[in-house]
């Protein structure tokens, strides 16, 4: 299993803003079964990032395209060699 990021470009409409509900429930079903690691967006750029786990870019373009936002988007898929972080880590160990 990869780790790839995923870039996305989009547009808010109304027909957006109105799939949102729905797409949260796919990215919320999405992160519980630990395909995606990390899911951010920034309305004032209009981007999203996400990590996530797959075999090919392949994969990771049929799971975007389930998103109800997919007609929306612009993306980018890129395979990553490193993703390091503190949430990568073993806890810090606190003796009571």
């Amino acid at each position: 299993m990869q780790k790839y990021q995923v870039t996305i470009q989009f547009e808010i409409t109304d027909d957006f803003m109105d799939l949102v509900p729905e797409h949260r429930n796919y990215i919320n079903l999405l992160i519980n079964n630990t395909t995606i690691d990390h899911y951010a967006v920034s309305m004032e750029t209009q981007r999203s990032w996400i990590t996530l786990n797959a075999e090919s870019k392949k994969e990771v373009e049929k799971i975007l395209k389930k998103s109800p936002l997919f007609k929306f988007w612009t993306f980018e898929i890129d395979e990553l060699f490193v993703l390091d972080g503190q949430h990568y880590r073993l806890p810090e160990v606190n003796p009571n």
